[in-house]
């Protein structure tokens, strides 16, 4: 006899501890602790570099609505990257919701090693399926920064830059963005 797997739903994220990072994923309920320190350094550094330029329009084009940690629901997928970026053409405001069923223009995900394999594989194939056109996946133990467009149904990776490397990287390559400042607050040890 064949038993039916009960695919997580919503309501399984709000009951997830609060401690945790709770998704769902092809129906299967991911849940990961809150991102280490290094991870969320990196990441608020980051959003910190881009938000002038890009979403406040000082220094840089403007034109972009970045969040951190947002939740998005996306067909039967309920997912939140580290970072997410909509063009205001797209998205001019965000919803007074607690989630966005607008898939963002671009993502940036933190890779450690809970996150990794799932970062990898499984949201890269949600995040091509809802156009999302650009993805960076930044290691801050490894201190790397790789960046991918998407074309059609596959991913181009267009650089991995490293360390204190100064880049100037798709969507946000109007400004040259020095990656020392993503890693200056982080111990170069996994937790």
């Amino acid at each position: 006899m064949v038993t039916a797997v009960r695919r997580a739903t919503y309501q399984d994220v709000l009951a997830a501890p609060p401690n945790v990072v709770a998704e769902v994923i092809d129906g299967v309920l991911h849940t990961n602790p809150r991102p280490a320190t290094p991870h969320a350094a990196a990441t608020s550094a980051l959003g910190e570099e881009l938000g002038p330029p890009f979403k406040r329009g000082r220094g840089g084009p403007g034109g972009w609505l970045i969040v951190d940690e947002p939740e998005l629901h996306l067909a039967e997928d309920i997912v939140v990257p580290d970072l997410a970026g909509w063009r205001r053409e797209r998205l001019a405001k965000l919803p007074d919701a607690a989630f966005v069923t607008v898939a963002p223009d671009w993502v940036c995900e933190a890779l450690s090693e809970r996150t990794r394999k799932v970062d990898r594989t499984d949201k890269m194939r949600i995040w091509a399926r809802e156009s999302v056109s650009h993805v960076w996946l930044i290691d801050p133990i490894a201190r790397t920064l790789e960046v991918l467009r998407r074309e059609g149904a596959q991913w181009l990776l267009l650089g991995t830059h490293r360390d204190d490397e100064r880049v100037r990287a798709e969507p946000f390559d109007a400004i040259e963005l020095d990656l020392s400042l993503l890693w200056t607050d982080v111990e170069a040890t996994e937790p």
